[in-house]
């Protein structure tokens, strides 16, 4: 069981943290704009190089699915705060990268961005909260 509920309730949590039904929506929509936009751009004819968007999205993919077990296996809330922080700085580069090849690809990771840098907030609330 990845979720432990019991510990996760006995957290203080931060100001403007969801209710849990809100989680599961906003990600399968999320991950759909996500793969639509791998694809998009992994489709899209260049005659410019892909590789570092290619490695960005992967990087910041792999970030995305240690941080649920880091955090609610582990119960390790500073280092998921690192790997969030290093999620965010490569969501950030692929949203660059993939510019460069598909404006659209890269406008669908918009939302995710977004998502993810209030989940940064969060994850540094439960931080600071739970010290």
């Amino acid at each position: 069981m990845i979720f432990n509920s019991k510990w996760y309730s006995s957290l203080t949590k931060p100001f403007l943290s969801p209710p849990a039904f809100v989680f599961r929506p906003v990600w399968c929509i999320l991950y759909v704009l996500i793969i639509v936009s791998f694809i998009m751009y992994a489709f899209k004819h260049s005659e410019l190089n892909k590789m570092k968007g290619y490695i960005f999205f992967g990087l910041q993919m792999i970030l995305n699915g240690l941080w649920s077990p880091i955090f609610f296996y582990f119960q390790n809330i500073k280092l998921a705060f690192i790997c969030i922080i290093l999620m965010d700085i490569f969501v950030i580069l692929t949203v660059k990268e993939f510019y460069k090849i598909s404006k659209p690809a890269s406008f669908m990771l918009i939302p995710y961005l977004i998502w993810i840098l209030f989940a940064t907030y969060l994850n540094f609330g439960y931080l600071w909260l739970n010290k």
